[in-house]
């Protein structure tokens, strides 16, 4: 019997799930604003030192960090999993408050583990890393977990496992592939097409020219730019729902949302080229036209090339935290030799290794990074 927790750092909620593999309890289902999580990271500590006999945590990793213990993480690598400048670490972005908690953790005698970041894999081939930083978060990693423990319930083999996972989240879009049972590509939400608070990847001209023009490019200017500054002055003041029931079809904002995941997803299926599912997740697969709409533009995409892959949602056991925070809790089991051992051996997270800057290729850019983001204070 092992007894997991896995937590989702999600843009609009922190979540928090536990399940036991045997009776099935569901020990912890919680969800916390981020803005409480940014005034108070401790919060998240308090809720797990109630928990009793938990045999493994996965706690948030921000970018990510060669699967280890927390405790062994070292300063440098927390400051990549989540770097930012002095002046964004003073403006208190959300980011900051993950910091805090990656740090608190580091410090807690919780038997606590961080996970790498897609780009960390060894199954990802070098070659599909060059010049990425965000290739899929670790909490990405969370949700093609949790689709690949749908399969493996449905009675799939993890060596027999070829799917593509989907999230469409309240910040970003993120498209991630496995093949055999192993992560083999990804496209991070700072990489995908539009999202709907993030901009998605930015033309090369338009981030010089940003570069060269806004006195300081904060990292929040990642989180906007997006499909619901088409609709909303202020997105954060409303739901994902109003922005569905606000736009219709040949609304531009949602588009250009739709067909950019359908683009995401032609673009990894050349890394796998013939998925037997595609799993959607994230917050706004939970709204039903919206689902069904993707769902349509996907099917119509893949019947154009004869894909015959089936477009199915990832399974939720809690109530309140979405799949990605489950799919942690399914890796910290399989870390205390859980019911899910098997299937987290095979994506060969131990293995994982290196830095977010390992794969630029400028050596001197690579080099100004690592240096420039080392000291950033937690």
């Amino acid at each position: 019997m092992v007894r997991a927790v896995g937590i989702d750092p999600g843009t609009y909620s922190m979540d928090i799930f536990g399940f036991d593999d045997v009776t099935g309890e569901i020990i912890i289902d919680v969800s916390i604003p981020r803005e409480e999580i940014t005034r108070d990271p401790e919060i998240v500590l308090r809720h797990l030192e109630k928990l009793e006999n938990i045999d493994a945590i996965v706690g948030p990793s921000g970018y990510g960090v060669p699967l280890k213990r927390a405790r062994e993480t070292s300063i440098e690598e927390l400051s990549y999993a989540t770097f930012i400048t002095e002046k964004d670490y003073e403006r208190k972005l959300r980011i900051v408050g993950l910091r805090r908690l990656m740090k608190l953790m580091r410090e807690s005698r919780l038997n606590i583990w961080f996970c790498p970041g897609v780009i960390h894999l060894n199954t990802v081939p070098r070659y599909r890393k060059l010049n990425k930083i965000d290739m899929g978060t670790a909490d990405k990693i969370f949700s093609v977990v949790a689709a690949m423990r749908d399969e493996y319930d449905r009675g799939v083999e993890p060596e027999k496992m070829n799917i593509i996972v989907i999230e469409v989240g309240f910040a970003y879009n993120a498209v991630i592939g496995v093949r055999n049972g192993k992560i083999v590509d990804g496209i991070g939400g700072t990489c995908s097409t539009i999202g709907y608070l993030g901009a998605g990847a930015l033309d090369g001209e338009l981030a010089y020219a940003i570069a060269n023009s806004v006195e300081d490019f904060s990292k929040i200017l990642l989180f906007r730019g997006g499909v619901a500054y088409l609709v909303f002055d202020n997105p954060f003041n409303h739901t994902v729902e109003e922005f569905i029931e606000k736009v219709q079809k040949n609304h531009e904002a949602y588009e250009a949302f739709l067909e950019g995941i359908v683009k995401d997803l032609a673009r990894m299926l050349v890394s796998v080229e013939e998925p037997s599912r595609i799993y959607l997740s994230g917050r706004f697969i939970r709204v039903e036209r919206f689902r069904k709409d993707l769902e349509d533009r996907l099917l119509e995409f893949l019947k154009r090339f004869n894909i015959k892959s089936e477009i199915c949602t990832i399974g939720r056991m809690g109530k309140n935290v979405k799949e990605a925070a489950e799919g942690a809790a399914v890796i910290a089991n399989g870390i205390a030799g859980g019911r899910y051992k098997k299937l987290i051996d095979r994506l060969e997270l131990w293995n994982s290794s290196g830095t977010i800057f390992d794969h630029i290729v400028d050596p001197e850019i690579r080099r100004i990074l690592k240096d420039r983001f080392r000291n950033v204070p937690l």
